[in-house]
């Protein structure tokens, strides 16, 4: 299932735009970071048709929140402080979360405040990138826009199961895996090698994933032989 998440939206009308938009394209789950501006009239005014979205809207805490709820998290960002390799467009997105059908279940849209965006420790909490390529810089554009744009991109993925159920977690499982795995082979999460890893696991298709799910193991199977050995008088 695809969830869109605004954090800290600070204007009502932005967050029943938002709702109004996703309506509109056939989506229902709106999450909420630290804000309570979904409850304000003027979001109800704008969310005109959709208040049930808003009605059903779920909140967290924090980012982190969110990212222990989901398999893949992808963040939106306007402005090349990110310090990624990878930035899709919205149709580069949809292309990959057609291809994770099989790997992953749960997947979260995360858009940022509607003056600074999204800061760098919640960028790195997410897998994935993504942004709308504007002609100009100025004036940019604002949330419900932007929302309005990705549902559109988005309006032919599945609406409550992005992916068949049998293998809803593979993604998620072989990104901890991997994390582990660099770790014992002294490779600290502030190592370019880390980094350009992990950044580019989010871009296997399916089948790639799965290969690299037996890769992985085996390198894991090598890694117990090797302490093993090492061990012996």
């Amino acid at each position: 299932m695809l969830h869109f998440v605004l954090v800290e939206p600070a204007v009502p009308e932005n967050v029943g735009a938002a709702a109004r938009a996703l309506k509109t394209m056939g989506f229902s789950s709106l999450w909420v970071v630290n804000s309570q501006a979904h409850r304000d009239k003027p979001a109800r005014i704008l969310a005109h048709g959709s208040h049930d979205v808003l009605e059903n809207v779920r909140e967290f805490p924090d980012l982190a929140a969110v990212r222990a709820e989901v398999d893949l998290m992808v963040g939106t960002s306007a402005k090349p402080r990110h310090q990624r390799e990878v930035l899709l467009s919205p149709e580069q997105l949809r292309g990959q979360l057609q291809q994770k059908q099989g790997s992953v279940q749960q997947v979260a849209l995360v858009f940022g405040r509607e003056e600074s965006g999204l800061h760098r420790d919640e960028i790195a909490l997410c897998d994935l990138l993504t942004s709308i390529p504007l002609a100009v810089t100025y004036p940019s554009l604002n949330l419900a826009q932007a929302v309005m744009l990705y549902a559109y991109a988005l309006n032919d993925i599945p609406r409550h199961d992005v992916v068949p159920a049998q293998a809803p977690d593979q993604y998620a499982a072989l990104r901890a895996k991997c994390d582990t795995l660099l770790q014992q082979l002294g490779y600290a999460p502030d190592e370019k090698l880390y980094q350009w890893l992990m950044e580019r696991l989010p871009l296997l298709d399916t089948r790639s994933i799965g290969f690299a799910h037996h890769l992985s193991d085996k390198l894991r199977q090598r890694l117990i032989r090797r302490d093993d050995c090492s061990g012996d008088p």
